[in-house]
């Protein structure tokens, strides 16, 4: 019996996917566990391999086309089977310009997305959240989906409950062809978007728009640290297993783990039916990469020394650059640190990482003279930024986290008792 090569979840937000690229033709021989073609999510390129030995049959899906999860994308005949030519594969709806959201299309075939029955209703997830975010009842929208599920589609436009008293929605921005309108023709190149570009724009677009942020800023003077990472530093072995050079990041990495078991009610992360209070700290670290940013997270950060912390974090970030991360390895996470010090930039603000419910934005280190006992005294000093989510964590309890951030980043003597 032919088997079935279906388009994979390797991500939890994940509602569809973008073949990437395929590494077989139609009709090769393939081996199991031989990789077949790639998907790609906002936060990496995943290798997908052949599930049984056969001669391969790609359906429609082509490089670029957006998939819905657990659709069948190719089928791989066996020994003694005909191969057949294989056309099933469900494409889903492309990205909505305007609203910026990726959505099913009514057509989409009803295997691929679970759907949710626990209200009775037939409804995709996605079309749950958009419906959550908009204000819109579910029982007041009729499917156009199989079987009269809800799709995402119905969701858009469908007006909320309050619609007719309700203030004015905000002009949406300029489509494409109005916006190269305003420039000379032949005074640009267009950059396509690629799938990773594409959804950390959605996702970051969403995250200003529904998560309520608030800034807290604070000056570190970090002469200390300097001195105690210039001496640790001289005292690694110059090879071997244990050596190691540390970064200023691995000590901001360790504060801000300290500060959140000292501050628990900032070890925390948002969600509609109440606030998970995180026991460990897991700390994520944005790493720029070409056409992107990943977030991969140190995992009990608070329990680790700063040498492991240094050897993990510069293998998840070269990891990253390749995009072979896993997605145990970016997802989750109560907090992250963004560091654009080393770019001179002396400071920002960043925008949180849903489900994450803080983000520091680390400015560079400047040397300035600072007053002590009405003398100007030379001090190395860094700014820091926290966004803080306000729905789970209070102006009180952010200041709270910086502060002893700040205690333990400028003292860290004492992120070793």
């Amino acid at each position: 019996m032919a088997t079935e090569v279906i388009l994979p979840k390797v991500d939890m937000d994940m509602a569809t996917g973008t073949i990437a690229t395929w590494h077989v033709a139609d009709g090769a021989t393939v081996k199991k566990g031989q990789p077949i073609f790639d998907i790609e999510t906002d936060k990496a390129a995943m290798e997908i391999e052949a599930p049984a030995d056969g001669v391969i049959r790609i359906g429609g899906a082509k490089k670029g086309d957006v998939i819905a999860i657990g659709a069948v994308v190719a089928m791989i005949y066996g020994t003694g089977e005909t191969p057949q030519a294989f056309q099933n594969a469900p494409i889903s709806a492309v990205i909505a310009a305007q609203a910026g959201t990726q959505l099913e299309t009514k057509a989409t075939v009803e295997a691929p997305i679970k759907e949710t029955k626990s209200d009775g209703i037939r409804a995709t997830p996605l079309a749950r959240r958009l419906a959550r975010q908009k204000g819109v009842k579910l029982e007041a929208i009729a499917g156009s989906g199989p079987h009269g599920r809800i799709v995402a589609e119905d969701v858009t436009e469908a007006k909320p409950a309050a619609a007719q008293t309700a203030a004015p929605a905000p002009i949406a921005g300029p489509d494409s062809q109005t916006v190269r309108a305003m420039y000379a023709e032949g005074s640009f190149d267009v950059k396509p978007l690629d799938g990773m570009r594409r959804i950390i724009a959605q996702r970051l677009t969403q995250s200003k728009q529904t998560v309520p942020h608030f800034y807290l800023s604070a000056t570190c003077t970090i002469d200390q640290l300097l001195a105690i990472r210039e001496r640790l530093n001289l005292r690694s072995p110059k090879d071997g297993p244990s050596a190691y050079k540390l970064s200023i990041n691995d000590f901001i990495i360790k504060a801000m783990a300290l500060s959140l078991q000292q501050v628990p009610d900032a070890n925390v992360t948002f969600t509609d039916d109440g606030i998970l209070q995180h026991r460990a700290s897991d700390v994520g670290v944005a790493v720029s990469v070409e056409g992107g940013l990943f977030t991969p997270i140190i995992r009990n950060a608070e329990k680790k020394t700063l040498a492991a912390i240094s050897s993990e974090m510069k293998e998840l970030a070269a990891r990253a650059r390749a995009k072979k991360l896993q997605p145990a390895e970016y997802q989750g996470g109560s907090a992250a640190i963004s560091n654009l010090g080393m770019f001179g930039v002396e400071s920002f603000t960043a925008i949180i990482n849903p489900p994450q419910a803080t983000i520091l934005a680390v400015g560079s280190a400047v040397e300035r003279f600072v007053p002590v006992n009405k003398q100007p005294v030379l001090a190395t000093q860094m700014s820091v930024t926290l966004s803080c989510d306000h729905r789970a964590v209070d102006g009180a309890v952010g200041a709270k986290l910086l502060q002893v951030f700040k205690t333990l980043i400028e003292d860290p003597a004492l992120m070793l008792v």
